[in-house]
């Protein structure tokens, strides 16, 4: 049984195994292997931890940087500019394609795709493991992007991205797409062009952002949530599943429905992420003050708002000055707004 381990050099396999592997992939003549053979005896198992493990089916041009310990499986393929680092894992059939750059310890399944042969980047992170058939770092589904624009993919670290999950590329060379650290993304979930997402969120399967959506930190969708283009999730978010949002939710608050609306506090998220009992009490007594109010004569929803940021009490919580700014932040001119909320009627 034979093996193929990558060496500095640039030693290639018998000619007639790489035009027939070519014509396998339909690769063009320029992409090449860098390899050389070693002889393993049947059943010796193969340490794949040291430097440059490649299987002879698998296409890697010799221009590309290969770290230390790197294992890279049958019909995988990475381009002349690509930058695995030391550890990466690449299960049989996944591909780096254009100019992507991963990092440390990073693990692609069976039919991921990373990068694109377009201007511009994809940068990954150490730690990241890429699901099934996942296409990560492509080109944006937006009318307004040039094919000669350089676009970008900026992702951080420990982010655990599944099966079928589509991130795409910014629309725009003075933009980024970033995906923060720490993220779970459920399968077939799909982040748009210009999406920002912090750290420690939570999408569930099907949870689909538009173009330009910001999400903050710690938030959690359910299933089938829909996000439209320009909204923001604001930290410690919860929103139900089969939600269509179309406008802002503030930090700490649960919408849900068909066109989502606030229900609420997100009381799970918070006592779960450690808020104390004091500061959950707090933000319920401002939240029901500017949304469940039951006074005739309480006023406007601006008066109600303006009421609270005044409140002794409440206004010296840091949560409670956090909720209040982000939806003070919702109402400025370049955005959507709040999702609606139940209005409450004296009868």
């Amino acid at each position: 049984m034979w093996r193929f381990l990558k060496v500095g050099g640039r030693s290639h396999f018998p000619l007639s195994c790489a035009l027939r592997i070519r014509s396998l992939l339909h690769l063009p003549r320029s992409f090449s292997c860098v390899c050389v053979v070693v002889d393993v005896a049947d059943g010796e198992r193969v340490d794949t931890s040291k430097p440059g493990f490649i299987h002879p089916a698998a296409i890697v041009h010799p221009n590309a940087v290969i770290g230390q310990g790197v294992s890279i499986g049958p019909f995988c393929s990475v381009s002349s500019s690509a930058k695995l680092g030391n550890g990466c894992q690449l299960y049989p059939g996944s591909h780096v394609f254009g100019s992507t750059e991963l990092g440390d310890n990073c693990m692609l399944m069976t039919g991921a795709i990373v990068g694109d042969d377009y201007p511009g980047c994809t940068i990954i992170g150490s730690n990241n493991r890429i699901g099934y058939h996942a296409v990560i770092g492509v080109k944006c589904q937006d009318m307004k992007y040039k094919p000669k624009d350089e676009c970008f993919l900026e992702v951080g670290h420990n982010n655990d991205i599944r099966e079928h999950t589509s991130i795409h590329r910014s629309s725009k060379s003075t933009d980024r797409t970033v995906i923060g650290s720490g993220n779970f993304i459920m399968g077939s979930c799909h982040i748009a062009h210009d999406c920002k997402i912090g750290n420690n969120n939570i999408f569930a399967n099907n949870t689909l952002l538009a173009g330009h959506v910001e999400v903050e930190d710690y938030v959690h969708t359910a299933g089938a949530t829909v996000v439209h283009q320009f909204c923001h999730l604001g930290s410690f978010a919860f929103l139900g599943g089969g939600s269509v949002v179309s406008q802002d939710v503030p930090k700490y608050m649960m919408v849900s429905g068909e066109r989502a609306e606030l229900r609420g506090l997100n009381l799970v998220g918070l006592t779960r992420y450690g808020f104390s009992i004091a500061e959950i009490r707090s933000l319920r007594t401002a939240y029901r003050k500017i949304f469940m109010c039951i006074d005739a004569n309480a006023g406007s929803f601006e008066e109600r708002l303006a009421e609270v940021e005044q409140h002794g009490n409440l206004v010296h919580v840091p949560a409670v000055r956090a909720m209040l700014q982000s939806i003070r932040n919702s109402f400025a001119e370049d955005r959507r707004g709040i999702c609606k909320f139940r209005q409450w009627n004296v009868s």
